[in-house]
């Protein structure tokens, strides 16, 4: 669980004008949404709350708010705008309470079979799991060098960490090797051309 805190300010402000000027001045405009008080608008530094991002959104931290109690919180969503962040929106959360999150997947290794050309394809960049929010990885590593020319690699095939269970659907395909179209160019012009040497 991540021991960092972020400070936010209520804010008023909803026409676009004041968002923009809000935004101008540095800060973010955010929500956090909660099971114990209705949903509050807040805004954040921007350079703050990057530093918690970093930390990887399925992470627990405080969210500090003037007025209230402290909120468990993860960061639920980002709104972007020329690979800017323009709006976040931050979750209450209970510690005692398992929590479905989806997962950054990161792979390692280089796979077998695109040594032998084939192409590695990644069919996932997130996986479902649960857990309660101290036990959420940032990520969730997955080895591919074993896959060979043909292979696939399931969701049911990851080894996750201790405290997390899979929610995404255990056949969901998470990573393949599949041959490059040079290579089935290759073989299936090789017949047709066996043929035309038969015929002459």
């Amino acid at each position: 669980m991540s021991s960092q805190t972020l400070t936010a300010e209520r804010r008023s402000e909803t026409k676009h004008s004041d968002l923009r000027k809000l935004r101008e001045s540095g800060r973010i405009p955010a929500v956090v949404y909660g099971f114990q008080a209705d949903n509050i608008p807040l805004s954040v530094n921007a350079k703050e709350l990057m530093k918690v991002a970093r930390t990887g959104r399925t992470e627990m931290f405080q969210l500090k708010v003037e007025g209230t109690s402290d909120f468990n919180v993860i960061i639920k969503d980002f709104q972007k705008k020329s690979g800017f962040v323009t709006h976040v929106d931050f979750l209450q959360i209970s510690a005692n309470k398992p929590l479905k999150v989806r997962v950054p997947i990161e792979f390692h290794g280089i796979a077998e079979g695109t040594k032998a050309g084939g192409v590695l394809q990644h069919l996932e960049k997130e996986l479902e799991v649960e857990a309660l929010p101290a036990n959420l990885p940032a990520s969730i590593q997955v080895d591919i060098s074993h896959l060979n020319m043909g292979d696939k690699l399931v969701a049911s095939d990851v080894k996750l960490p201790e405290g997390v269970t899979l929610v995404a659907s255990p056949v969901e395909v998470i990573a393949t090797v599949t041959a490059s179209r040079a290579a089935v160019e290759t073989e299936t012009a090789t017949p047709a051309e066996d043929a035309t040497q038969a015929g002459e």
